[in-house]
């Protein structure tokens, strides 16, 4: 029997935290790609505005960037990108957390697609 791709997504909108839990599977090993999107709205004039986002895998940072924001009365973001390798049984939490200082948080998503053996 072929599986079907698992899609996991938690978007939080204008919230600072998102969380997203993948159950683990008693029945095979899989590979997932995990991005993680933060859009703020850029106040105009700039002022100092900056934004920042820090990932966690399992309760431990895996990346954390905070920069001066760009696009006055547009947005900006970051963006971060990983490959998680999850065996048998194992479950995975991502946790994505934005600080900003005159920006105002847009969108806070996490993302997780399998990718199966040879699709």
């Amino acid at each position: 029997m072929k599986s079907r791709a698992e899609v996991w997504r938690c978007d939080v909108g204008g919230a600072n935290v998102a969380v997203l839990d993948i159950p683990g599977s008693l029945e095979r090993h899989r590979s997932f790609d995990i991005d993680v999107t933060l859009v703020v709205r850029v106040p105009q004039p700039l002022e100092g505005a900056w934004h920042a986002l820090t990932v966690e895998l399992d309760g431990q940072q895996q990346w954390s960037r905070r920069i001066a924001s760009n696009s006055p009365g547009l947005t900006d973001g970051l963006d971060y990108h990983c490959r998680v390798e999850l065996p048998t049984g194992r479950a995975l939490r991502v946790r994505a957390v934005a600080g900003v200082s005159g920006s105002v948080v847009r969108q806070l998503a996490v993302e997780a697609r399998e990718e199966l053996p040879g699709v």
